[in-house]
């Protein structure tokens, strides 16, 4: 996962300094932010000089789905608050997807800690890297933005293949977001995110329900 995370930094850093920000932002962003979906969206934010309340609200809305990651993540493994405090700071997609698989139940809070400093290191070291290098890539190579959705595609596919029997899951995913663009398009994001925590919801209440009754 960390070898994958290269590609990803390396095209972030490149993207920084195509954006016309200089190589030092790519380090700072994915030092002091380390969100990577909010980091591309941050690129377009900055360089545009949008309100800051702008910025925060899409903060929140692109991240929110870390709370849902904290009911099921296995933080109380990981010992001390400094640990703790960073083990929570460096919950991205691929720690929560790592550490919550079948594999992990056995690992201990260490591995954990060390498991997310490494992606760290990884995204925050090639995106430097990308950064400097960036001057070396002409501007008529595209695509690099397109690295972060392979990504997330790669995880998702995983994910459903560690977790055969819950394939409704991602179906309704799917489906909610297809709701969302035809319904909502200038709202996408929260709208598939409304459809689809209420989607879980309305199954949750009705197999809670049909286990009463059995």
């Amino acid at each position: 996962m960390g070898l994958g995370l290269v590609p990803l930094g390396l095209a972030f850093g490149v993207l920084v300094t195509h954006s016309g920000l200089a190589w030092w932002w790519a380090t700072l962003f994915t030092t002091l932010i380390y969100a990577g979906s909010f980091e591309f969206l941050l690129i377009g934010l900055v360089t545009a000089v949008a309100p800051l309340a702008t910025v925060a609200l899409t903060a929140f809305l692109v991240n929110i789905r870390h709370v849902f990651y904290a009911l099921s993540f296995p933080l109380h493994r990981v010992k001390g608050r400094p640990a703790k405090a960073y083990s929570t700071f460096a919950l991205t997609d691929e720690a929560y997807a790592l550490t919550t698989g079948e594999r992990a139940r056995s690992w201990p809070g260490r591995r954990i800690l060390w498991l997310q400093l490494f992606m760290h290191l990884y995204w925050a070291g090639s995106a430097t890297a990308g950064a400097l290098l960036g001057s070396l890539i002409p501007d008529s190579v595209t695509g690099l933005d397109f690295a972060l959705t392979a990504l997330f595609t790669v995880l998702a596919l995983d994910a459903i293949r560690d977790r055969r029997g819950d394939l409704p899951t991602p179906a309704l995913a799917l489906l909610s977001a297809l709701a969302a663009r035809l319904v909502f398009p200038d709202q996408l994001l929260p709208a598939a995110f409304a459809l689809f925590t209420a989607g879980l919801l309305a199954r949750h209440f009705a197999t809670g329900r049909r286990s009463a009754r059995a």
